[in-house]
């Protein structure tokens, strides 16, 4: 029988609240514009800027003081929103969206920890604001939940952060029965058929006894990278930066490639893993993905390509981790089963994993992972995470290129999370140099060498950014929403 949480440290004016919970009381929104050195391909389309969403919240807490703290998220059009309609018109969607969000948040009254908080807003706020914004839209113009998540996250972000800034505590510290007015049985449900019980159970213990220091870290092949100097052409970049994958392999000592896949060509994808795994074997031990960008409709697609991988290539079969999302978005819509995949490999969900009730409807048609995200929101991931390990699924943390800010919270995930192995990060390859402020002061987050991330600067309270010691420069906000003074608040 499950032990019962402790009851919640009371305040004299509340006894049923504790003294820790916050209010948020104002928002800034702030838009950094990234350009990139290199274009990276997502499914039909391709990236060449970003807009990043770097989010300030000022919040309270029951005995009137005030702390602050930052969320950044890029908000990646080609990857949240495929569609037909054009890049610009979704570009300036989600900007207008991430400018409602400030208002909503500013004047959302949930009192009580970051992942009450969360999850409250997720549950009853983002879905009307969403309904609301697609309203008589067309088909093709709906804005889909991935991109609501993705607008939503860097506001969740900085409430996490800002609620570890109250405290003085790292966020994930403040992950238990000791801060948290509910138990995980509050948010999640276990799938019917598995031996679970979430009742006296808070996400640290779901995490990693011990944060990971460094992280081994995984390269992304992208679909319209060269592979080999016969391949360089006048439109690469010439910036002393790699370009080839033997440049980059030489340069950062990486072994794990994360190989992005057309999944509508099978002779192309076959012989893209056969290039890429044959360059990373002449190196000595290597680690592959496949990322098939969500474009394959029939597990037979992905099946064959691994057989002929373990028949003829059997060593670059062996080194392939697990095959991640190839199939469409929309799970709930696109029931396939693929049990047939996960027999040959592990398979991870990315983009259909909005949130943990879609990870279990995975799991039900034989997805046996999940590739964790912050750009989903910190709540988001980690209650993703809790049920996942709960039930016995793989876990990753993937990238979507976050540069400056947002590089923080994504590695601490992958530290705390007990991946498979490591974490993605790609920023340094598509834009080396938008987050030199803050390399200055982790400079093992911003370069990858010896096959690993360094995370020993992190430290401090919240996300551990140190934000006073980074030297960057912001605009005046786009939005600014309710009261967002703070005698204390560090500079950006």
């Amino acid at each position: 029988m499950s032990t019962p949480p402790p009851q919640p440290r009371t305040d004299a004016t509340n006894p049923s609240a504790r003294a820790t919970d916050i209010r948020i009381q104002g928002v800034e929104l702030y838009f950094l514009p990234v350009e990139t050195r290199m274009p990276l391909k997502f499914g039909t389309e391709t990236l060449t800027s970003v807009t990043c969403a770097r989010v300030r919240v000022v919040v309270e807490d029951r005995h009137g003081r005030r702390s602050c703290g930052w969320g950044e998220t890029p908000l990646n059009v080609q990857w949240v929103w495929p569609s037909e309609i054009s890049y610009a018109a979704r570009h300036a969607a989600l900007l207008d969206f991430c400018e409602q969000l400030a208002d909503a948040w500013a004047d959302f009254a949930e009192v009580g920890h970051p992942m009450e908080i969360g999850h409250a807003f997720q549950q009853q706020v983002l879905p009307t604001l969403l309904a609301a914004r697609n309203r008589n839209c067309a088909p093709e113009e709906v804005m889909p939940l991935l991109a609501g998540l993705v607008c939503c996250s860097p506001f969740d972000i900085a409430v996490h952060d800002a609620y570890g800034n109250a405290l003085s505590k790292p966020v994930y510290e403040t992950y238990s029965a000791e801060y948290m007015n509910h138990d995980l049985a509050h948010f999640l449900q276990p799938a019917e058929d598995a031996d679970v019980d979430f009742f006296g159970k808070y996400p640290l213990d779901y995490c990693v006894t011990q944060r990971a220091t460094t992280l081994p870290v995984w390269h992304l092949v992208g679909g319209l990278d060269p592979l080999r100097s016969s391949e360089v052409n006048a439109a690469c970049p010439d910036d002393g930066e790699p370009v080839i994958l033997s440049d980059w392999i030489e340069r950062d000592g990486i072994n794990c490639l994360k190989i992005k896949l057309r999944g509508n060509d099978a002779a192309w994808d076959y012989q893209r893993l056969v290039d890429v795994g044959s360059i990373a074997r002449s190196y000595g031990e290597f680690w592959l993905t496949a990322d098939f960008n969500c474009m394959v409709s029939d597990p037979a697609y992905v099946n064959e390509i691994l057989d002929r991988l373990q028949a003829a290539e059997p060593a670059i079969f062996e080194a392939i981790l697990y095959v991640e999302q190839p199939f469409p978005y929309d799970l709930q819509a696109h029931r396939i089963d693929v049990h047939s995949v996960s027999a040959r490999k592990p398979l991870l969900m990315d983009e259909s994993a909005h949130n943990w009730q879609i990870v279990r409807l995975g799991r039900e048609l034989g997805w046996t992972g999940v590739a964790l995200k912050t750009c989903k929101t910190q709540t988001g991931a980690i209650l993703s995470l809790c049920w996942a390990k709960a039930h016995g699924m793989h876990v990753m943390v993937q990238d979507l290129t976050n540069p400056m800010l947002a590089q923080i919270p994504h590695v601490l995930l992958a530290a705390h999370a007990g991946t498979m192995m490591g974490v993605e990060s790609n920023a340094m390859q598509f834009y080396p140099h938008a987050s030199t402020p803050e390399a200055r002061v982790h400079p093992g987050l911003y370069q990858r060498r010896n096959g690993i991330l360094d995370l020993a600067t992190i430290e401090g309270t919240g996300f551990g950014y140190r934000l006073d010691e980074i030297d960057r420069t912001l605009d005046a906000p786009a939005k600014q929403s309710g009261d967002t003074s703070h005698t204390t608040a560090p500079r950006p």
